[in-house]
Protein backbone atom coordinates (compact mmCIF):
# COMPACT_ATOMS: atom_id res chain seq x y z
CA UNK A 1 0.00 0.00 0.00
CA UNK A 2 2.79 2.47 1.01
CA UNK A 3 4.63 1.73 -2.34
CA UNK A 4 1.24 2.40 -4.54
CA UNK A 5 1.12 5.82 -2.29
CA UNK A 6 4.78 6.78 -2.62
CA UNK A 7 4.66 5.39 -6.44
CA UNK A 8 1.29 8.42 -6.85
CA UNK A 9 3.00 10.87 -5.45
CA UNK A 10 5.84 10.54 -7.86
CA UNK A 11 4.08 10.76 -10.72
CA UNK A 12 1.86 13.94 -9.01
CA UNK A 13 4.95 15.43 -8.26
CA UNK A 14 6.04 14.83 -11.99
CA UNK A 15 2.64 16.37 -13.41
CA UNK A 16 1.32 19.16 -11.62
CA UNK A 17 4.18 21.46 -12.06
CA UNK A 18 4.23 21.29 -15.89
CA UNK A 19 0.24 21.05 -15.89
CA UNK A 20 0.30 24.01 -14.07
CA UNK A 21 2.94 25.80 -16.20
CA UNK A 22 0.72 24.89 -19.29
CA UNK A 23 -2.66 26.64 -16.75
CA UNK A 24 -0.48 29.72 -16.44
CA UNK A 25 0.69 29.82 -19.91
CA UNK A 26 -2.90 30.03 -20.97
CA UNK A 27 -4.02 32.59 -18.30
CA UNK A 28 -1.17 34.82 -19.28
CA UNK A 29 -2.62 34.70 -23.18
CA UNK A 30 -5.93 35.13 -22.87
CA UNK A 31 -5.84 37.40 -19.83
CA UNK A 32 -3.20 39.42 -21.57
CA UNK A 33 -3.27 39.79 -25.42
CA UNK A 34 -6.51 38.40 -26.18
CA UNK A 35 -8.67 41.95 -25.96
CA UNK A 36 -6.41 42.67 -29.29
CA UNK A 37 -8.43 39.77 -31.04
CA UNK A 38 -11.60 41.46 -29.34
CA UNK A 39 -10.63 44.85 -31.10
CA UNK A 40 -9.92 43.75 -34.23
CA UNK A 41 -13.52 42.22 -34.49
CA UNK A 42 -15.07 45.14 -33.31
CA UNK A 43 -13.10 47.64 -35.96
CA UNK A 44 -14.20 45.19 -38.67
CA UNK A 45 -17.76 45.20 -37.78
CA UNK A 46 -18.17 41.47 -37.18
CA UNK A 47 -21.07 40.04 -35.27
CA UNK A 48 -21.19 38.11 -32.07
CA UNK A 49 -20.89 34.94 -34.14
CA UNK A 50 -18.11 35.40 -36.19
CA UNK A 51 -16.59 36.90 -33.17
CA UNK A 52 -17.31 33.32 -31.50
CA UNK A 53 -16.09 31.68 -34.63
CA UNK A 54 -12.67 33.23 -34.46
CA UNK A 55 -12.62 32.49 -31.22
CA UNK A 56 -13.21 29.06 -31.29
CA UNK A 57 -11.13 28.48 -34.81
CA UNK A 58 -7.84 29.77 -33.10
CA UNK A 59 -8.32 28.35 -29.75
CA UNK A 60 -9.46 24.91 -31.42
CA UNK A 61 -5.81 25.32 -33.97
CA UNK A 62 -3.54 26.21 -31.35
CA UNK A 63 -5.04 23.78 -29.01
CA UNK A 64 -4.62 21.02 -31.50
CA UNK A 65 -1.16 21.51 -32.73
CA UNK A 66 0.40 21.96 -29.24
CA UNK A 67 -0.66 19.05 -28.35
CA UNK A 68 0.69 17.04 -31.58
CA UNK A 69 3.89 19.03 -31.60
CA UNK A 70 4.69 18.37 -27.95
CA UNK A 71 3.61 14.90 -28.24
CA UNK A 72 5.51 13.98 -31.11
CA UNK A 73 8.88 16.16 -30.13
CA UNK A 74 8.55 15.28 -26.35
CA UNK A 75 9.47 18.71 -26.28
CA UNK A 76 7.42 21.76 -24.78
CA UNK A 77 5.90 22.77 -28.03
CA UNK A 78 3.92 25.73 -27.26
CA UNK A 79 1.56 26.93 -29.77
CA UNK A 80 -0.48 30.32 -29.69
CA UNK A 81 -2.15 33.04 -31.86
CA UNK A 82 0.12 35.98 -33.18
CA UNK A 83 -0.49 38.50 -31.27
CA UNK A 84 1.38 41.78 -33.15
CA UNK A 85 -0.55 40.32 -35.90
CA UNK A 86 -3.86 40.44 -33.92
CA UNK A 87 -2.84 44.23 -33.27
CA UNK A 88 -2.08 44.81 -36.92
CA UNK A 89 -5.32 43.34 -37.98
CA UNK A 90 -7.07 46.66 -35.42
CA UNK A 91 -6.70 48.68 -37.92
CA UNK A 92 -6.13 46.51 -41.25
CA UNK A 93 -9.17 45.05 -40.99
CA UNK A 94 -11.13 48.16 -41.35
CA UNK A 95 -10.50 48.57 -45.11
CA UNK A 96 -10.93 45.17 -46.22
CA UNK A 97 -13.84 43.03 -46.77
CA UNK A 98 -13.95 40.17 -44.25
CA UNK A 99 -14.04 37.89 -46.90
CA UNK A 100 -10.38 38.64 -48.49
CA UNK A 101 -9.20 39.21 -45.33
CA UNK A 102 -9.69 35.12 -44.93
CA UNK A 103 -8.39 34.57 -48.49
CA UNK A 104 -5.28 36.90 -46.92
CA UNK A 105 -4.86 34.62 -43.98
CA UNK A 106 -5.25 31.58 -46.28
CA UNK A 107 -2.23 32.78 -48.78
CA UNK A 108 0.25 33.73 -45.28
CA UNK A 109 -0.85 29.83 -43.75
CA UNK A 110 0.24 28.52 -47.04
CA UNK A 111 3.48 30.54 -47.18
CA UNK A 112 4.53 29.04 -43.76
CA UNK A 113 3.72 25.20 -44.99
CA UNK A 114 6.05 26.04 -47.45
CA UNK A 115 8.89 27.45 -45.45
CA UNK A 116 8.44 24.50 -43.51
CA UNK A 117 8.71 21.96 -45.85
CA UNK A 118 11.50 23.81 -47.67
CA UNK A 119 13.55 24.18 -44.50
CA UNK A 120 14.92 27.47 -45.39
CA UNK A 121 14.01 29.34 -42.18
CA UNK A 122 15.50 26.92 -39.98
CA UNK A 123 19.01 27.27 -41.96
CA UNK A 124 18.79 30.82 -40.96
CA UNK A 125 18.34 30.72 -37.21
CA UNK A 126 21.26 28.66 -37.62
CA UNK A 127 23.37 31.82 -38.22
CA UNK A 128 22.51 33.74 -35.72
CA UNK A 129 25.82 33.80 -32.87
CA UNK A 130 23.73 32.10 -29.74
CA UNK A 131 24.99 35.49 -27.71
CA UNK A 132 22.35 37.74 -30.01
CA UNK A 133 19.71 35.16 -29.97
CA UNK A 134 20.27 35.31 -26.09
CA UNK A 135 20.21 38.86 -26.23
CA UNK A 136 17.04 39.01 -28.27
CA UNK A 137 14.96 36.79 -26.03
CA UNK A 138 15.84 38.76 -23.03
CA UNK A 139 15.03 42.16 -24.49
CA UNK A 140 11.64 40.68 -25.42
CA UNK A 141 10.89 39.43 -21.84
CA UNK A 142 12.26 41.95 -19.87
CA UNK A 143 9.48 44.11 -19.87
CA UNK A 144 7.44 41.47 -18.72
CA UNK A 145 10.12 41.01 -15.66
CA UNK A 146 9.98 45.20 -14.91
CA UNK A 147 5.84 45.05 -15.20
CA UNK A 148 6.09 42.84 -12.06
CA UNK A 149 7.75 45.27 -10.01
CA UNK A 150 5.86 48.23 -11.85
CA UNK A 151 2.95 46.66 -10.46
CA UNK A 152 3.90 47.31 -6.94
CA UNK A 153 3.50 51.26 -7.38
CA UNK A 154 0.21 50.53 -9.15
CA UNK A 155 -1.35 47.69 -6.84
CA UNK A 156 0.75 47.16 -3.99
CA UNK A 157 -1.08 44.77 -2.02
CA UNK A 158 -1.06 42.32 -4.21
CA UNK A 159 2.02 42.60 -6.49
CA UNK A 160 3.86 42.60 -3.05
CA UNK A 161 2.06 39.73 -1.41
CA UNK A 162 2.89 37.35 -4.66
CA UNK A 163 6.57 38.38 -4.58
CA UNK A 164 7.19 37.02 -1.11
CA UNK A 165 5.16 34.20 -1.99
CA UNK A 166 7.49 33.20 -4.64
CA UNK A 167 10.36 34.08 -2.70
CA UNK A 168 9.31 31.91 -0.07
CA UNK A 169 8.25 28.88 -1.86
CA UNK A 170 11.04 28.76 -4.51
CA UNK A 171 13.24 29.09 -1.15
CA UNK A 172 11.61 25.60 -0.08
CA UNK A 173 10.40 24.02 -3.49
CA UNK A 174 11.35 25.87 -6.74
CA UNK A 175 9.23 23.27 -8.62
CA UNK A 176 5.87 25.23 -6.99
CA UNK A 177 6.93 28.46 -6.90
CA UNK A 178 5.03 29.94 -9.86
CA UNK A 179 1.94 27.13 -8.67
CA UNK A 180 1.70 28.79 -5.09
CA UNK A 181 1.77 32.28 -6.81
CA UNK A 182 -1.12 31.51 -9.15
CA UNK A 183 -3.06 29.57 -6.40
CA UNK A 184 -2.33 32.16 -3.20
CA UNK A 185 -3.22 35.08 -6.30
CA UNK A 186 -6.76 33.48 -7.18
CA UNK A 187 -7.61 32.99 -3.48
CA UNK A 188 -6.56 37.08 -2.88
CA UNK A 189 -8.71 38.09 -5.51
CA UNK A 190 -11.86 35.96 -4.59
CA UNK A 191 -11.72 36.91 -1.08
CA UNK A 192 -11.45 41.01 -2.55
CA UNK A 193 -14.22 39.95 -4.91
CA UNK A 194 -12.24 41.42 -7.60
CA UNK A 195 -12.94 38.27 -10.38
CA UNK A 196 -16.59 37.61 -10.16
CA UNK A 197 -18.32 34.83 -11.63
CA UNK A 198 -21.67 35.71 -10.98
CA UNK A 199 -22.95 36.17 -14.45
CA UNK A 200 -20.89 33.54 -15.58
CA UNK A 201 -22.88 31.34 -17.99
CA UNK A 202 -21.28 28.78 -20.34
CA UNK A 203 -22.08 28.38 -23.87
CA UNK A 204 -20.58 25.92 -26.43
CA UNK A 205 -19.57 28.17 -29.38
CA UNK A 206 -20.54 27.63 -33.14
CA UNK A 207 -17.88 27.60 -36.23
CA UNK A 208 -18.65 29.30 -39.09
CA UNK A 209 -17.62 28.90 -42.26
CA UNK A 210 -16.23 31.80 -44.53
CA UNK A 211 -15.74 31.60 -48.23
CA UNK A 212 -12.28 33.44 -49.11
CA UNK A 213 -12.15 36.03 -51.84
CA UNK A 214 -8.67 37.07 -53.26
CA UNK A 215 -7.57 40.29 -54.70
CA UNK A 216 -4.24 41.84 -54.83
CA UNK A 217 -5.15 44.53 -52.16
CA UNK A 218 -5.82 41.81 -49.52
CA UNK A 219 -2.39 40.23 -50.52
CA UNK A 220 -0.11 43.48 -50.03
CA UNK A 221 -1.95 45.06 -47.42
CA UNK A 222 -2.61 41.74 -45.16
CA UNK A 223 -1.24 38.83 -46.29
CA UNK A 224 2.17 39.92 -46.72
CA UNK A 225 2.36 41.81 -43.46
CA UNK A 226 1.12 38.99 -41.43
CA UNK A 227 3.18 36.67 -42.45
CA UNK A 228 6.31 39.05 -41.87
CA UNK A 229 4.97 40.34 -38.38
CA UNK A 230 4.23 36.64 -37.42
CA UNK A 231 7.58 35.50 -38.54
CA UNK A 232 9.97 37.69 -37.29
CA UNK A 233 7.35 38.74 -34.14
CA UNK A 234 6.98 34.88 -32.59
CA UNK A 235 8.44 32.15 -34.56
CA UNK A 236 12.03 33.78 -34.47
CA UNK A 237 11.69 34.45 -30.53
CA UNK A 238 9.93 31.18 -30.10
CA UNK A 239 12.88 28.84 -31.51
CA UNK A 240 15.32 30.99 -29.72
CA UNK A 241 12.87 30.03 -26.43
CA UNK A 242 13.56 26.61 -26.73
CA UNK A 243 17.07 26.67 -27.81
CA UNK A 244 18.15 28.94 -24.83
CA UNK A 245 16.72 26.12 -22.21
CA UNK A 246 18.22 23.12 -23.74
CA UNK A 247 15.82 22.00 -26.96
CA UNK A 248 16.93 20.86 -30.38
CA UNK A 249 13.57 20.77 -31.88
CA UNK A 250 13.51 21.34 -35.79
CA UNK A 251 11.94 24.11 -37.33
CA UNK A 252 10.57 22.62 -39.99
CA UNK A 253 7.51 20.27 -38.45
CA UNK A 254 6.49 23.44 -36.70
CA UNK A 255 6.44 25.32 -39.15
CA UNK A 256 4.46 22.70 -41.36
CA UNK A 257 2.11 21.82 -38.60
CA UNK A 258 1.28 25.21 -37.63
CA UNK A 259 0.98 26.88 -41.07
CA UNK A 260 -1.39 23.53 -42.08
CA UNK A 261 -3.36 24.43 -38.88
CA UNK A 262 -3.74 28.10 -39.76
CA UNK A 263 -4.77 26.91 -43.38
CA UNK A 264 -7.66 24.85 -42.30
CA UNK A 265 -8.75 27.00 -39.50
CA UNK A 266 -8.75 30.45 -41.54
CA UNK A 267 -11.85 29.66 -42.52
CA UNK A 268 -13.69 30.10 -39.41
CA UNK A 269 -12.17 33.24 -38.85
CA UNK A 270 -8.50 32.13 -37.11
CA UNK A 271 -5.95 34.76 -38.77
CA UNK A 272 -2.67 32.80 -37.66
CA UNK A 273 -0.89 30.83 -34.84
CA UNK A 274 2.15 29.77 -34.84
CA UNK A 275 4.88 28.97 -32.35
CA UNK A 276 4.28 31.01 -29.09
CA UNK A 277 7.57 33.19 -27.45
CA UNK A 278 6.60 34.71 -24.10
CA UNK A 279 4.28 32.35 -23.09
CA UNK A 280 6.60 29.13 -24.09
CA UNK A 281 8.76 30.56 -21.89
CA UNK A 282 6.82 29.93 -18.72
CA UNK A 283 6.85 26.08 -19.98
CA UNK A 284 10.13 25.18 -21.36
CA UNK A 285 12.50 26.63 -18.11
CA UNK A 286 12.91 24.90 -14.70
CA UNK A 287 10.12 25.93 -13.50
CA UNK A 288 7.93 23.71 -15.48
CA UNK A 289 9.79 21.13 -14.10
CA UNK A 290 13.62 20.20 -13.12
CA UNK A 291 14.07 17.55 -15.56
CA UNK A 292 13.92 18.52 -19.31
CA UNK A 293 12.78 15.45 -20.66
CA UNK A 294 9.12 15.56 -18.55
CA UNK A 295 8.66 19.46 -19.64
CA UNK A 296 6.63 18.16 -22.30
CA UNK A 297 3.71 17.66 -20.63
CA UNK A 298 3.10 21.11 -20.36
CA UNK A 299 2.59 21.68 -24.25
CA UNK A 300 0.01 18.92 -24.04
CA UNK A 301 -1.59 20.58 -20.91
CA UNK A 302 -1.94 23.80 -22.47
CA UNK A 303 -3.09 22.24 -25.51
CA UNK A 304 -6.02 20.76 -23.67
CA UNK A 305 -6.56 23.89 -22.03
CA UNK A 306 -7.07 25.75 -25.18
CA UNK A 307 -9.50 23.51 -26.52
CA UNK A 308 -11.58 23.36 -23.10
CA UNK A 309 -11.92 27.36 -23.98
CA UNK A 310 -12.50 26.92 -27.48
CA UNK A 311 -15.36 24.74 -26.88
CA UNK A 312 -17.19 27.20 -25.17
CA UNK A 313 -16.27 30.02 -27.02
CA UNK A 314 -16.39 34.08 -26.16
CA UNK A 315 -17.75 32.91 -22.61
CA UNK A 316 -15.10 31.15 -21.48
CA UNK A 317 -12.30 33.63 -22.93
CA UNK A 318 -13.92 36.39 -20.96
CA UNK A 319 -13.42 34.89 -17.75
CA UNK A 320 -9.65 34.56 -18.06
CA UNK A 321 -10.06 38.27 -19.05
CA UNK A 322 -11.28 39.15 -16.29
CA UNK A 323 -8.43 38.87 -13.91
CA UNK A 324 -7.02 42.24 -13.17
CA UNK A 325 -4.23 43.55 -15.50
CA UNK A 326 -2.05 43.60 -12.59
CA UNK A 327 -2.35 39.84 -11.45
CA UNK A 328 -2.02 38.80 -15.03
CA UNK A 329 1.17 40.70 -15.67
CA UNK A 330 3.04 40.02 -12.16
CA UNK A 331 1.99 36.27 -12.46
CA UNK A 332 4.05 36.77 -16.13
CA UNK A 333 6.85 38.45 -14.41
CA UNK A 334 7.60 36.39 -11.70
CA UNK A 335 7.14 33.11 -14.25
CA UNK A 336 9.75 34.61 -16.57
CA UNK A 337 12.43 35.23 -13.93
CA UNK A 338 14.66 32.25 -14.47
CA UNK A 339 14.04 32.35 -18.24
CA UNK A 340 15.43 35.95 -18.55
CA UNK A 341 18.44 35.56 -15.91
CA UNK A 342 19.16 32.57 -17.98
CA UNK A 343 18.68 34.72 -21.57
CA UNK A 344 21.10 37.52 -20.25
CA UNK A 345 24.11 34.90 -18.83
CA UNK A 346 24.02 33.60 -22.27
CA UNK A 347 24.03 37.03 -23.95
CA UNK A 348 27.42 38.04 -21.92
CA UNK A 349 29.15 35.03 -22.09
CA UNK A 350 30.50 35.33 -25.24
CA UNK A 351 33.30 38.22 -24.72
CA UNK A 352 33.61 38.47 -29.30
CA UNK A 353 29.62 38.70 -28.95
CA UNK A 354 28.89 40.02 -25.75
CA UNK A 355 28.24 44.08 -26.97
CA UNK A 356 26.80 42.96 -29.98
CA UNK A 357 24.59 40.64 -27.97
CA UNK A 358 23.85 43.80 -25.58
CA UNK A 359 23.23 46.03 -28.87
CA UNK A 360 20.43 43.16 -29.33
CA UNK A 361 19.31 43.22 -26.14
CA UNK A 362 18.59 46.85 -25.50
CA UNK A 363 17.43 47.81 -29.02
CA UNK A 364 14.96 45.03 -28.88
CA UNK A 365 13.71 45.93 -24.84
CA UNK A 366 13.07 49.37 -26.40
CA UNK A 367 10.33 47.89 -29.11
CA UNK A 368 11.75 49.66 -31.81
CA UNK A 369 9.01 49.86 -34.63
CA UNK A 370 9.51 50.77 -38.32
CA UNK A 371 7.77 50.00 -41.59
CA UNK A 372 5.37 48.29 -38.76
CA UNK A 373 7.74 45.94 -38.26
CA UNK A 374 8.15 45.51 -34.24
CA UNK A 375 11.78 45.57 -32.14
CA UNK A 376 12.27 41.65 -31.94
CA UNK A 377 13.21 41.68 -36.22
CA UNK A 378 14.98 45.49 -35.43
CA UNK A 379 16.46 44.45 -32.54
CA UNK A 380 18.21 41.34 -34.39
CA UNK A 381 18.69 43.58 -37.12
CA UNK A 382 20.93 45.74 -35.10
CA UNK A 383 23.05 43.34 -32.84
CA UNK A 384 23.48 41.08 -36.25
CA UNK A 385 24.80 44.77 -37.97
CA UNK A 386 26.85 45.70 -34.72
CA UNK A 387 28.28 41.47 -34.80
CA UNK A 388 29.46 41.90 -37.86
CA UNK A 389 31.36 45.06 -37.79
CA UNK A 390 32.62 44.55 -34.50
CA UNK A 391 33.89 41.02 -35.71
CA UNK A 392 33.98 40.83 -39.34
CA UNK A 393 32.09 37.57 -39.85
CA UNK A 394 29.32 35.78 -38.22
CA UNK A 395 29.62 32.41 -36.28
CA UNK A 396 27.47 29.13 -37.19
CA UNK A 397 25.47 28.08 -34.22
CA UNK A 398 25.06 24.18 -35.66
CA UNK A 399 26.82 22.50 -38.10
CA UNK A 400 24.34 21.81 -41.19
Amino acid sequence: MSGQYSSFQRHSNDLLPPIMAGLISVIVNYGGTFILIFQAAQMAGLSPELTASWVWSISIGVGITGILLSWYTREPIITAWSTPAAAFLITALVTVPYAEAIGAYLLSALAFVILGITGYFEKLIRLIPIGIASGLLAGILLQFGIAAFTNMTIDPFLAISLFFVYLITKRFSARYAIVSVLVFGFIFLMLQSRIDFAGFELKLASPIFTAPAFSINSALSIALPLFLITLTGQYMPGLFVLKNDGFKTSAKPILAVTGLGSFIMAFFGSHAFNLAAITAAICTGKESHEDPSKRWVAGIAAGIFYILVGIFGVTLATVFAAFPATFISTLAGLALLGTIAGSLANAMNDVDSREAALITFLATAANITLFGIGGAFWGLVLGLIAYLVLNGKFKILVSS
